[in-house]
């Protein structure tokens, strides 16, 4: 039997009423994302050591701005 991702939504993504967001899931070993306008659509998937420095690349750029 096979289950779905738990997907969260960021709290991060877009303003007002939070319509431009982008949902994530871990199904281990690895990190899917999509975006939540449109969830039937297609996902980004990676692995999760990956998505973690991606992760960590944006906040370096971001501490930079």
């Amino acid at each position: 039997m096979t289950t779905s991702p738990l997907w969260k939504k960021s709290s991060f993504s877009g303003g007002g009423e939070g319509n431009d967001c982008v949902e994530v899931a871990h199904s281990h070993p690895h990190i899917s994302i999509r975006d939540s306008k449109a969830p039937t659509r297609a996902t980004l998937t990676f692995p999760a050591t990956a998505f973690v420095r991606f992760i960590e690349s944006l906040k370096v750029r971001a501490s930079r701005d």
